[in-house]
């Protein structure tokens, strides 16, 4: 017998426990052993957030349903509709409203559901001031780090964490009512996204403008006040200026007081709020600018009152040692977005830019293959508390986005809906919307209707489609165990295995990324039964010390699924000392 680490689920962890019935096995053996032999619990995670997809939306980009909401007409002589920025050969980009609106996402979530997901990411519904910014440099087509003229569309410069923006809400459609709506109507969880490090830009304006520095309580009430001051000016002694840190953070926003007891208490009051309305996970904006103290109280004290709750934060760091420290039981056990595994997918799948192309003439030329995934997958001996809940992406709104072809696109698509973890994909990456481009250089374009109804005759949709269908119905790819077989430049092979008292399903991951078909043998730890691939019906019988051989086309991807216990000694082995080892 062998004792594996068991965490509880609200913090994030995988349940490995095993328990063997049963005498012990011999090599001597076949490697296959009767059901009534084995009782073992195999998966990578028990968290139930993990058979989700998620869909991110930035609202008032995607689609408008209701124009009235719209304000056109908002904010005087700073105003905040269609703030255009013109670029180069005619392209652009925009800082001000364009109507995206939450009704428009209830209008498409039978699209959205369709496409395969199961939840839905939104920037924040949070109020945001109602003019354009006039502090800062002035924002440009391109431009990066500057906040002059722009307004909070994006719903991150918050002055009431308690209230809805008016541009996203309808007369007939609250957060709570659209929650309610996705769900019932879609099957559609709804992930809301949060901040604790920051409201909105709050000095250096020529003018102190309404809403810019300042926050609001549930009641309307204010309770905090910039004034405008540079943070070193401030003097947190007085009230409305104790909720700041006297020292600037990111550009010109406000920074938080976070070890405020007041400040605690107003943000973490808020986040139960939005639960109550309806949200079923959070998405954490800028965690590592916040203290992990504070992480672990605010996640104390939303497991208090929901203890599955799912969080995952967004720490724009590359190094895997550094972000896992969010996911740890002692600071909170927040998951994160895996930032390591967007960059390796963009180098894998991506097109190298022209500088990139040009190092690598003068450079021996890095592998581009699936070894460079396997690296970062992290399945053992890694910094996580459970890789298997890391959420899973390769671009967003605050990076550019993915450079790749349609079939980039689609090899990434069929990586990210069969490898662990949770896959997030952004508004538009469907059907390789605004493809390459940064924050102000069209990555945050409207997309709207008719996008929509027309991405059904893309390529890349329809690939999605299929892939993101099968994760749906598929348990092993949602929080299976991942046992890897061989890696190579155009191919992968691995496992995907779940056995618990809901599933017992082994899945055969093959992936093939090449522009020419590849024949394809598995026989490792292939156990006999009548498999089925899911993509296309297809059935083979393996027998005993079998193999199975198939024909993977370009691009493509195969999942063999075998609905039965593990029996398969070889396979037992390895399953207990990956677990043993995750």
């Amino acid at each position: 017998m062998f004792m594996l680490k068991r965490f509880s689920r609200h913090l994030l962890a995988a349940s490995v426990t095993v328990a063997l019935i049963g005498c012990a096995q011999s090599s001597n053996h076949s490697p296959e052993k009767s059901v009534s032999q084995i009782s073992e619990v195999i998966r990578g995670t028990d968290n139930p957030f993990a058979k989700e997809a998620i869909y991110f939306v930035v609202t008032d980009r995607f689609v408008d349903g209701d124009p009235s909401n719209n304000h056109e007409d908002q904010g005087g002589e700073h105003p905040t509709w269609e703030l255009r920025l013109d670029g180069p050969e005619g392209k652009f980009a925009n800082v001000g409203y364009m109507g995206g609106d939450l009704q428009g996402v209830l209008n498409n979530g039978d699209y959205i559901s369709d496409l395969g997901f199961t939840a839905v990411w939104l920037t924040p519904v949070l109020d945001n001031p109602d003019q354009a910014f006039t502090g800062d440099e002035p924002i440009s087509y391109g431009g990066q780090f500057k906040d002059g003229g722009k307004t909070g569309y994006h719903g991150y410069w918050a002055t009431n964490f308690y209230k809805a923006d008016e541009h996203l809400v309808s007369e007939n459609l609250s957060y709570a009512d659209y929650t309610r709506a996705m769900r019932d109507d879609y099957g559609l969880k709804s992930v809301f996204d949060i901040v604790a490090n920051h409201g909105s830009p709050s000095y250096t304006m020529p003018e102190d403008q309404p809403g810019y520095g300042e926050l609001y309580d549930a009641e309307g009430k204010l309770v905090a006040d910039h004034q405008n001051l540079h943070p070193t000016e401030l003097d947190t002694d007085k009230p409305l200026q104790a909720f700041f840190h006297p020292y600037p953070d990111l550009a010109k926003l406000s920074n938080l007081n976070e070890h405020n007891p007041d400040v605690q208490d107003y943000l973490i009051n808020s986040y139960l709020y939005w639960i109550e309305q309806g949200a079923d996970a959070f998405r954490i904006d800028t965690i590592r600018h916040v203290s992990h103290d504070f992480w672990r109280t605010m996640s104390d004290r939303i497991r208090e009152q929901h203890p599955d709750f799912f969080m995952f934060g967004e720490s724009f760091v590359y190094d895997a040692n550094f972000i896992a420290q969010h996911t740890l039981p002692k600071n909170g056990g927040v998951s994160v977005l895996d930032f390591p595994m967007q960059k390796a997918m963009n180098e894998v799948f991506g097109e190298a830019s022209t500088e990139e192309a040009s190092q690598q003439e003068n450079n021996a030329p890095e592998s581009k293959g699936y070894e460079k995934l396997r690296d970062v997958l992290f399945l053992t001996h890694g910094p996580y508390a459970n890789p298997y809940e890391l959420t899973t992406f390769y671009d967003n709104h605050d990076m550019p986005r993915m450079q790749a072809s349609d079939e980039g696109f689609i090899n990434a698509h069929n990586w990210l809906f069969t490898a662990r973890g949770i896959p997030v994909v952004y508004q538009g990456s469907e059907i390789g919307f605004m493809r390459g481009t940064a924050e102000h250089a069209g990555n945050r374009n409207y997309l709207g209707q008719d996008a929509i109804d027309n991405a059904g005759n893309h390529d890349i949709y329809k690939s999605l489609k299929t892939i993101a269908n099968v994760r749906k119905q598929t348990p092993a790819l949602q929080r299976g165990l991942q046992v890897n077989l061989t890696f190579t430049e155009n191919t992968a092979a691995f496992y995907r295995i779940v056995q618990d008292d809901n599933a017992r399903q082994i899945a055969l991951v093959l992936l093939n990324k090449g522009d020419e078909s590849e024949q394809m043998t598995v026989s490792k730890w292939l156990q006999t039964g009548d498999w089925e691939e899911q993509l296309t019906g297809q059935r083979r019988t393996v027998s005993s010390n079998g193999k199975l051989t198939t024909t993977v086309a370009p691009n493509s991807a195969q999942v063999w699924v075998l609905n039965a216990p593990v029996t398969h000694s070889g396979l037992l082995e390895t399953t207990r000392q990956q677990m043993q080892r995750q």
